[in-house]
Parts: C-alpha cells; sequence; structure tokens
C-alpha cells in the first residue's frame, strides 16, 4: 500500500524523503533523533539577509536551527542571533544542535508575533535583519504522535505548542457543518469543503474523530478521487486544520508592519511561505509598506498611505532550484519575498 506524507508543499510518496537510517554527524541531523533536518532555501536566506559581522539578527520561527545555523558559520565572528519558537520540543532539540556556538545564539520560547514585547523585554531596539520561515518542521511532521502527517494512525492533535489546549481533534467534534465547511474553503482552498464537511458530521454521530487516520478515510469517502491521486485528497483538510488549530495567519500582517518597524535603516526582513494563504498577505503587506496602493480604489477613495518604507528585493517570489527539489521535496512549494528598509519621512508615492 501507498504510503503518503502531508508536507507543506504537499503530499510526498514515502520514499522522496529519504527515511532510511542517519549515519550523518550531528550537524546533519536534529540534535540526537535521527531526523535529517534541511531547512530549504539557505543560500537564497543568506543572499537576501545578506549578513554583517557585528549585526544583529532574529530567526523568529528557528525550529530544529538550520538556518541559525547557516547564519553564525557564514560570519563566523561577531554576531548575535536571536532564535524563537513555540514548540518546547523543537525548540530543546535547536539549543542541542546550536550549543557550540555560545552566546552568538540564544534561544527563546515564544511565538513569533510576539516579536515586539520580546524585543522590549531584551533592551533591543533595532535589528539588522529577521527571518520567518513559515513552514511545518520536519521533526513536527515526523513525530507521529504530534499529530500533523496521516500516514501514520496517531492522535490528531496538529499543535505546535502542546500548552495550548485546542487540538484539531476538538475542531473536528465541535464545529458545526457549516462551520467546518467554512474553514476547509477559507484555510485549505478545499473546493469539496461541504461534502467533506457533511460527512465529516455524520461520521462523528457514529464516533468521535479524534485521529489522523480515521480523518483521512473520511475524506477518502467524501471524496473518492480516483487513483492515482497527485496528492492525497486529504492534504487541503490537514492544511486547514493545521491552519485554524495554530491561529497562523491571524496576526500575521500586523507582524509584518512590527519587524518593520525594528529594523535598522538598511536592515533587511525575509520571509518563506508554503501555501497561496500566506503568501499573498506577505505580497499585499510588503507592497503596501513600499508605499504602493494595494485597495485597487479610485485615487480620491483611497485611503492606502503611499509612503515607503521598504525597498522590496524581490518582485517576484523566489523559488527553489530544481536541483534542491530533488534533495529536499520540501521546498517544491517554499515561497521567499523580501524587503529592505529605507529612511522613512520622504513625500508620498504618487
Amino acid at each position: 500500500m501507498k504510503k503518503w506524507f502531508l508536507t507543506s508543499a504537499g503530499v510526498v510518496g514515502a520514499r522522496s524523503l529519504s527515511l532510511k537510517p542517519m549515519v550523518a554527524s550531528r550537524d546533519q541531523t536534529n540534535g540526537g533523533s535521527g531526523i535529517e533536518h534541511t531547512p530549504v532555501l539557505v543560500d537564497e536566506v543568506l543572499f537576501y539577509l545578506d549578513p554583517r559581522l557585528g549585526g544583529i539578527y532574529v530567526d523568529a520561527t528557528v525550529g530544529l536551527g538550520g538556518h541559525a545555523r547557516a547564519l553564525v558559520e557564514r560570519l563566523q565572528g561577531d554576531v548575535l542571533i536571536l532564535g524563537l519558537d513555540r514548540d518546547a520540543e523543537s525548540l530543546e532539540l535547536a539549543r542541542q544542535r546550536l550549543a557550540g556556538f555560545g552566546d552568538r545564539v540564544r534561544l527563546h520560547r515564544e511565538n513569533f508575533k510576539n516579536l515586539p514585547l520580546l524585543l522590549n523585554n531584551l533592551g533591543y531596539r533595532e535589528l539588522d535583519g529577521i527571518l520567518v520561515d513559515l513552514g511545518v518542521s520536519a521533526y513536527q511532521l515526523l513525530t507521529p504522535d504530534r499529530g500533523f502527517s496521516f500516514q501514520e494512525d496517531a492522535p490528531l492533535d496538529m499543535r505546535m505548542d502542546r500548552g495550548q489546549k485546542r487540538t484539531a481533534a476538538d475542531l473536528m467534534n465541535e464545529l458545526s457543518e457549516e462551520e467546518l465547511a467554512d474553514l476547509l474553503f477559507q484555510y485549505g482552498e478545499e473546493r469539496a469543503s461541504r461534502r467533506i464537511a457533511r460527512e465529516i458530521v455524520r461520521e462523528r454521530q457514529r464516533s468521535p474523530i479524534t485521529r489522523t487516520g480515521h480523518l483521512r478515510r473520511v475524506v477518502e469517502r467524501a471524496t473518492h478521487p480516483p487513483m492515482p491521486w497527485r496528492i492525497h485528497p486529504a492534504t487541503r483538510t490537514f492544511q486547514a486544520l493545521r491552519i485554524a488549530v495554530n491561529d497562523e495567519l491571524q496576526g500575521l500582517d500586523e507582524f509584518i508592519l512590527n519587524a518593520v518597524g525594528y529594523l535598522r535603516t538598511g536592515g533587511r526582513l525575509v520571509m518563506i511561505s508554503f501555501h497561496s494563504l500566506e503568501d499573498r498577505i506577505i505580497k499585499q503587506k510588503f507592497k503596501l509598506l513600499s508605499g504602493l496602493c494595494i485597495c485597487d480604489l479610485p485615487a480620491l477613495l483611497c485611503k492606502c498611505p503611499r509612503q515607503k518604507r521598504v525597498e522590496v528585493l524581490t518582485k517576484k517570489p523566489v523559488e527553489a532550484s530544481q536541483e534542491e527539489m530533488g534533495r529536499n521535496p520540501r521546498s517544491r512549494s517554499a515561497k521567499l519575498r523580501a524587503v529592505q528598509k529605507v529612511p522613512f519621512g520622504g513625500p508620498p508615492v504618487e
């Protein structure tokens, strides 16, 4: 029977993730867990972040520490990397991976959207660069009891922060049919959202849906697409649930505004997204901060500020090379966008 993985890029076959016993060094693996950790778009991140000696940089979603490691290794000297993550388990593994860099890397358990609060508490007023990778880490995907993947039958959890109470199973069994359909359509862009929601409600009347395998079978039954599948029919449902459980889109636009506010002039914000919903928010906010209109209303009705605060460095999203896609399937859907802060206070952009 074909096995599938839910990834940020969709669903890929188990073989393409190369899940064989690892004999790599500790640097190439997730601490002592044996799960290979390959951050996406590393060369592109370094190019657009353009790190400099003596700088202060934030990896706002440090995950297992791959990008943070690349940053500090690139500079080989005086630099400070502040790493944030709300997943305590991932953060501990990152701490193990990055321990050799001493005080040059300082890790904090925090949601990246709370970056202003953390910076205020630490006393940092200006940053040289901020990186945000919005994807799910390999550790989260490949740890069955986290409930992010439907390759294994596991508890339907999906919490990035296990300290929060609400799980994916709670949503599955508590939302109304209409609420479920709206969630799947809004966050998963699932065209069969109403059929799937109807089948979920029918199924949970017989038995609560509390495991990934159970939900996968319900979605397959509701959609019954012919084999072979380009992506598994449950992919969009799992994406939508994960986004809802972790409030991934809420406050993202406000975070971008705050992040730019903490950059020094010339500092850079680099963001990596993995689905169109995130990328659309990032693109629109970057466009607005560059002084352009995003409302498409006549000039007399437009309320866009038209004040240029950043220069957009990526006119189109930067994507992985064919070579990287071949060795790291997760990179297939990664899109990188970057801006550089410019002096504020000039005339309105016409």
